[in-house]
């Protein structure tokens, strides 16, 4: 085997500098190296990969595959309880100390073990080792393989998996480059942008023209909040508002394209008139959701605690979805008379002391013009602006409009 040794690094080392570079899913990358490392006589039952992500939830993540036939993409979550799994982790080992580690697995534990040892055992394994997979920043992620062979790994094993482990590292690194974009521009412009400039739409005034239900969000006295709060209080308050808004968004199919102060701008896109009245529906319920989520939030907060209020617009038509900013600054949003009508309705919807207020377009999309609020002048728009204000606890049933329920039960069914 000694001498077959560095045959198969070299047929893997190859396929890692040819047709490996093409794979981007991780657990393809994991599967095509164990069938690869099988075939060539390596007993490898499990492989893992272990790589810290740039990301405000995800603290790490797994690819898993073994010969037992799992398949797998583990993310772990920022939690406590992951902190003292960590820290019993041959991982830890890896990414501080940057060294390998291997274990031999006895039929009966030999003492003290770390916490990955147990079940590695009641799964069958004889033999693992973890090693450090160093990225092009100077960081170690990690590699581990594990075999269920009655010898373990022999030398030549380890040597096959220290040559391969540097260039596996190099198309991890790139994959996650890649995961890692897509996650800070998802994260920071939204999904929609963010997939948009990762594909090359990055030259100011460049853009396309959609169809959109827009939504903003306004809190309500937020100037006096921010003169009387201490600055971590403000920002607790904020991420409150914020998740409450925004999840209701996501949950209904919406995209949250940017937080402006105390405001909230989301999008529902449609692309024919079909489309147009759910994405309308989705919309409003969204706007239900936010405003019941933040009555929640006052529910369970404490007596000192200000309470908090949103006044929610929604509008619908053509809008500039693209880049605008300077030449060296820019931001990727939608913009034209639509957007500018919805701003103006949240401004109404607070001081009209309104939950939610949807404009005429929107009333037209439902076909539910029986909650007329009033008419009224805005501020840049020559003619008066008539709004709706529709019961939020009816929103979604039969009681809010006979269409709307036609239009909910269609879109419940889907």
């Amino acid at each position: 085997m000694s001498l077959e040794a560095p045959l198969i690094a070299a047929d893997v080392m190859q396929w890692l500098s040819a047709d490996a570079i093409d794979i981007k899913d991780s657990l393809m990358l994991v599967g095509e190296l164990g069938r690869r490392l099988n075939d060539a006589k390596v007993p490898v039952d499990r492989i893992t990969t272990g790589i810290t992500l740039l990301h405000p939830n995800v603290r790490a993540e797994s690819a898993i595959w073994t010969t037992d036939g799992e398949r797998a993409l583990r993310r772990y979550l920022e939690a406590e309880n992951l902190e003292a799994s960590y820290n019993n982790s041959p991982l830890k080992i890896v990414y501080v100390e940057g060294r390998a580690v291997r274990v031999r697995i006895t039929p009966q534990p030999e003492g003290w073990e770390y916490g990955i040892i147990p079940d590695l055992r009641a799964d069958g394994y004889t033999d693992y080792i973890a090693l450090p997979m160093p990225f092009s920043d100077g960081s170690k992620k990690a590699l581990t393989l594990a075999t269920k062979a009655p010898g373990g790994f022999s030398s030549a094993h380890i040597a096959v998996f220290e040559t391969i482990v540097r260039p596996l590292g190099l198309i991890c690194e790139l994959n996650t480059l890649r995961r890692t974009a897509e996650t800070v521009l998802n994260t920071y412009v939204g999904a929609r942008a963010g997939s948009k400039v990762l594909n090359g739409r990055i030259k100011r005034g460049e853009g396309e023209h959609i169809s959109a239900v827009v939504t903003f969000a306004d809190l309500r006295g937020f100037t006096q909040l921010s003169n009387q709060l201490p600055g971590d209080e403000l920002i607790a308050l904020l991420n409150d508002y914020f998740g409450a808004i925004a999840e209701s968004v996501e949950a209904h199919g919406g995209e949250v394209l940017k937080f402006i102060g105390d405001e909230v701008m989301a999008i529902f896109p449609y692309t024919n008139e079909v489309e147009a009245r759910d994405a309308a529906l989705r919309a409003l319920l969204a706007a239900r959701d936010a405003v019941l989520k933040i009555a929640e939030i006052n529910n369970n907060c404490c007596e000192e605690a200000p309470l908090i209020r949103a006044g929610i617009a929604l509008h619908a038509g053509d809008v500039f979805f693209g880049n605008v900013g300077s030449a060296t600054r820019l931001d990727f949003t939608v913009v034209g008379p639509v957007v500018n009508l919805a701003s103006r309705i949240a401004d109404l919807a607070k001081h009209l002391d309104r939950d939610v207020l949807v404009s005429e377009a929107i009333a037209d999309l439902m076909g539910c013009r029986g909650k007329l609020h009033g008419t009224y002048y805005v501020k840049g728009f020559e003619d008066p602006v008539s709004v709706f204000s529709p019961d939020v606890e009816l929103i979604g049933t039969a009681k809010a409009c006979s269409e709307l329920l036609t239009a909910s039960r269609a879109f419940d069914a889907n």
